[in-house]
């Protein structure tokens, strides 16, 4: 049998991918959703590449449990890498059944496909997918068809207009934007605490309210439905100063994670211990590292929503993981699969699992009680306090270097809580408001993908010659804040760590930290991207910083088996730090939509420097302490650096996705650049000027 893609070895009808529609339309349907980095467009160019027709000629039809394959989750960069590659071998398969047909019509001879239409070199006359379209049987697997010869070559460059701007320009793109006869609008009351459970509030005078059609209560969950939104946030106003709740647990003292992490049981795995003797060592070095929890923090909060039909309940959801999703929405409310139906609606996106799960189960709650359709919205408080974050973390290296300053012995120890809890991983159903109804359904046990993906341990081997190597992933339960998947996962704060003291060795050692990199790798596309950020940037290892000014390098091969990415930082730290330039190279493989790449990348880069600089997510004893921007600092237009991005083009090689890969080299490039500028290391995460003057005065 053949061997496919696994995406399509799990929807292997070619049916669920492509539709011969007329005329002049071609729908392909896609398990991957459109989060604003271009995914969709690109799968689309994939898909007309290979089929041979204009981009014009493709309907991408909004991601649908009831009819779009199942691909899991659009995460962990790998949209083009899997639902690229599934989406190209099953158009190749189509192609090459119609390319059968017109030969079977036209005779015996080459037969080439432009534009849609299939023809000979020896005739005029042609046939289009569509005139073939009743004669063509594409319900069928492709693992019965032969492997297919798949199109090479570069995609055109008219091919790459992003197929999702036109709506977002002008007003109708967005789940926010939607709209269905009779329907209502929803708000649910959550806590200021994250262990608060609802005692009572005054029902009687939130259902009085002007507009209000229903209060649900169940368990701890509550919420309202009216006829206006401002109505129902009037009424969650009221139900909040007449709400009283019960505390169930106390949030630790402090949110320093080595405060915290200490407190809690892991549970522990040595998954690399490399045997032999012990090293002949010369110089031994520690240190350890951290970052605290922190946000989504996207521009629009989360939204869904909700329409029920008899025992059936359709959701509209801005979720990166549809199907996922389903099975969550029905175990919860106590259906079959077959009666819940999610809908792909483009919200304001994120990299991982924000809140946009959570309240599609909210808005089908509420509109279930009130039997109206109801969209439902959080509210920015709502967004940063009961979203889940991305994982506080604790790491911990100890090296050796050898009498020519080489590494001969390596030991990385993480601690973290879960980097996973989406809907559908694991046990549990993994939904806020599930965990709140009576009986709830208390999430899964912690737990996390298996390497090379991994979760806390994500990019915890280096991919350096390292001599004795020892690695450790302590799994801490769930923390004091409901933590999940942020982008890149653990490979942000490991790859800062790793990158971090590879330069702290370099000192040590007397190398210059380009050098001391390459001295260590044995990887040609390693090495091809630090030297080429190194020649971007001008690198100098004669450039001994000081006096405020610094450069510092970076990189990883996101997972272990993604893209390769290089990065140096230029700094300036005065009063305030600020990031002058960020020369990054990327190898990929082979790119698809390059304009695309560079926007994943550089939005990377941007969001990396906003998470090392400033973001985190405090608590105090009263509860959450993130409820509005301004106790969220992010990166500034004003402070956003330039950016100079080159990519190696390999045609011919696999595409490596390239979305998460620069979060982890760039917080190592701006704590190096630090560093050297100031000849002090500050090695928690986010890098404040108070933490830096700490390092300072320590010397």
């Amino acid at each position: 049998m053949t061997q496919l893609p696994a995406n399509l070895a799990l929807n292997p009808r070619l049916n669920r991918w492509v539709s011969i529609d007329g005329p002049d339309v071609i729908t392909i349907r896609t398990g991957k959703v459109e989060l604003g980095q271009g995914a969709v467009t690109a799968i689309a160019a994939i898909a007309a590449r290979e089929l041979g027709v204009d981009l014009a000629d493709i309907h991408m039809q909004p991601t649908d449990t009831d009819s779009s394959p199942e691909e899991g989750y659009t995460a962990g960069s790998f949209s083009v890498e899997h639902g690229g590659s599934a989406m190209r071998w099953a158009c190749a398969q189509v192609r090459e059944l119609f390319a059968q047909r017109a030969q079977a019509v036209l005779g015996e001879g080459a037969i080439d496909v432009v534009a849609g239409v299939f023809t000979r070199s020896t005739r005029n006359e042609g046939l289009s997918y569509w005139d073939m379209a009743a004669d063509v049987d594409l319900n069928r697997s492709s693992a019965d068809l032969p492997p297919p010869q798949l199109r090479g070559g570069t995609i055109d460059a008219g091919l790459l207009r992003r197929l999702d701007l036109a709506g977002k320009l002008t007003g109708a793109a967005f789940i926010q934007d939607m709209t269905l006869p009779r329907m209502h609008y929803g708000r649910v009351l959550r806590g200021a605490h994250p262990r608060d459970r609802l005692v009572s509030f005054d029902n009687d005078k939130v259902a009085a309210l002007s507009g209000v059609i229903a209060v649900v209560l169940d368990g701890s969950f509550m919420g309202v439905v009216a006829r206006r939104d401002e109505q129902a946030l009037r009424a969650i106003e009221v139900a909040a100063r007449t709400a009283q709740w019960r505390r169930e647990a106390e949030l630790p003292e402090t949110a320093d994670p080595h405060d915290w992490i200490a407190a809690l049981t892991p549970r522990s795995t040595t998954f690399l211990a490399d045997d032999g003797p012990e090293p002949m060592a010369v110089l031994r070095h520690h240190a350890v590292y951290s970052r605290p929890f922190i946000a989504h923090a996207s521009i629009g909060p989360s939204c869904a929503v909700a329409m029920w039909e008899a025992d059936h309940v359709t959701v509209w959801s801005h979720s990166q993981g549809i199907h996922p999703l389903r099975g969550a929405l029905a175990r919860t409310l106590h259906l079959d699969k077959q009666q819940v139906r999610v809908i792909h609606a483009q919200g304001a996106g994120c990299y991982g699992h924000n809140g946009a799960d959570d309240v599609a189960l909210d808005a089908a709650l509420l509109a279930r009680a009130a039997k109206v359709p109801v969209m439902c919205q959080w509210t920015r408080a709502d967004e940063l306090s009961w979203s889940p974050f991305g994982a506080a973390m604790r790491v911990e290296l100890q090296g050796a270097l050898d009498a020519a300053g080489q590494i001969v012995e390596w030991q990385h120890a993480v601690w973290s809580p879960p980097h996973l809890a989406r809907p559908g991983f694991g046990d549990g159903v993994n939904l806020l408001a599930a965990q709140q109804i009576d009986p709830p359904h208390p999430p899964g046990p912690p737990n996390e993908a298996p390497r090379p993906y991994g979760g806390g341990d994500r990019n915890a081997v280096p991919l350096y010659r390292l001599g004795k190597r020892g690695i450790t992933h302590h799994l801490l339960p769930q923390g004091p804040l409901r933590s999940s998947a942020l982008r890149s996962l653990g490979a942000h704060c490991n790859v800062f760590a790793i990158e971090s003291f590879m330069d702290e060795l370099a000192a040590l050692a007397g190398i210059d930290p380009v050098e001391f990199r390459l001295r260590h790798l044995e990887e040609p596309r390693a090495e091809a991207v630090i030297r080429a950020a190194a020649k971007l940037s001008k690198w100098d290892p004669a450039d001994r910083g000081g006096e405020g000014v610094g450069r510092g390098i970076g990189f990883s091969r996101y997972k272990n088996h993604g893209a390769y990415y290089a990065a140096v930082a230029t700094v300036e730290v005065t009063d305030v730090i600020t990031i002058k330039d960020v020369y990054g190279v990327l190898d990929a493989g082979e790119i698809i939509h390059r304009d695309g790449t560079i926007n994943q990348v550089e939005g990377g880069v941007i969001q990396a420097a906003s998470w090392t600089l400033k973001e985190q997510v405090p608590w105090t004893r009263d509860g959450f302490a993130v409820r509005s921007w301004d106790d969220y600092p992010i990166l500034n237009f004003s402070e956003i650096p330039r950016i100079h991005t080159e990519i190696i083009e390999r045609p011919g090689e696999a595409a490596l996705g390239a979305g998460e890969c620069a979060a982890g080299p760039i917080a190592a490039a701006i704590g190096n650049a630090i560093a050297h500028a100031l000849g002090a290391r500050a090695r928690d995460m986010p890098l404040t000027f108070e933490r830096i003057e700490a390092a300072i005065n320590a010397l």
